[in-house]
């Protein structure tokens, strides 16, 4: 599940291959810019502000959003695709690597003095260079009565927490994911959120348990009907959030009261 650390992680490895080299080939299949082409220019960097990558190169910024099912391949330059084709939104290609996105959710040529338009509105960035944990928690704290899933996932918030990860910190914390707020310790969420998903900004295989083997990588989340495996307790799902916006809970009834 694409969350702030696989886009962190995304950013750095495009950045690695794009980053100071020219653009020979390319080729946004969306209608809106099929026609741009930045043939020729040099990749300044590639980053990520919460969920978002931002492609800068000179002016001109790609902004990126990969939802639940996008993702971006490196390939070297004329190496066979491991996706189909007509599934690419994006292709990017210098002189040694080819670089493309694939479903991607959201795919917009802007002005780079306009990003603000596309991720103004985030909150804080958990992997950013600009944290803050007491920003974070204030934003947090101003809505009381809101589930805390709900406000974890809201990235006004704080950015970069999906599904995954707020079902693993209300675990954690001992507490249900439809809980409010203000019931809950919202400095304490936030100092733990950052410290998990920094430490699987650099693993390709997410863990919130410590253990990185196959069926024990989470707490709850995605084990509905299996056994806790702090208390044994079978795991429970439901689907909580305001309209348009539900989203699957986990949780187990022993471990979170």
């Amino acid at each position: 599940m694409p969350e702030g650390d696989t886009v962190y992680r995304t950013a750095r490895h495009l950045d690695q291959v794009l980053a100071g080299r020219v653009i020979e080939r390319w080729e946004l299949r969306v209608p809106a810019h099929a026609t741009s082409d930045l043939t020729g220019r040099t990749v300044d960097q590639v980053v990520s502000r919460g969920k978002h990558l931002l492609l800068r190169a000179g002016d001109l910024t790609l902004h990126t959003h990969l939802a639940m099912e996008g993702d971006w391949h490196i390939y070297a330059r004329g190496a066979r695709w491991k996706k189909p084709a007509h599934t690419a939104r994006a292709i990017i290609e210098t002189a040694e690597h080819s670089v493309v996105g694939f479903e991607l959710a959201v795919v917009e040529l802007l002005p780079r003095s306009d990003e603000h338009t596309v991720v103004g509105h985030l909150g804080p960035d958990l992997l950013g260079p600009d944290w803050s944990a007491a920003e974070a928690t204030t934003r947090l704290r101003a809505q009381p009565e809101r589930s805390i899933a709900s406000a974890l996932l809201d990235q006004r918030t704080l950015a970069g927490l999906g599904n995954e990860y707020v079902n693993e910190l209300c675990f954690i914390r001992g507490i249900r994911p439809e809980s409010c707020v203000a019931d809950t310790d919202a400095s304490a969420l936030i100092a733990l959120a950052h410290r998990l998903i920094t430490a699987n900004r650099d693993r390709v295989e997410r863990t919130t348990t410590g253990d990185t083997r196959r069926g024990r990588q989470s707490w709850v989340y995605g084990r509905a009907g299996r056994p806790c495996l702090r208390c044994g307790t079978l795991i429970q799902n439901r689907m909580l959030g305001e309209p348009g916006r539900e989203r699957t809970t986990f949780w187990c009834p022993r471990c979170q009261r």
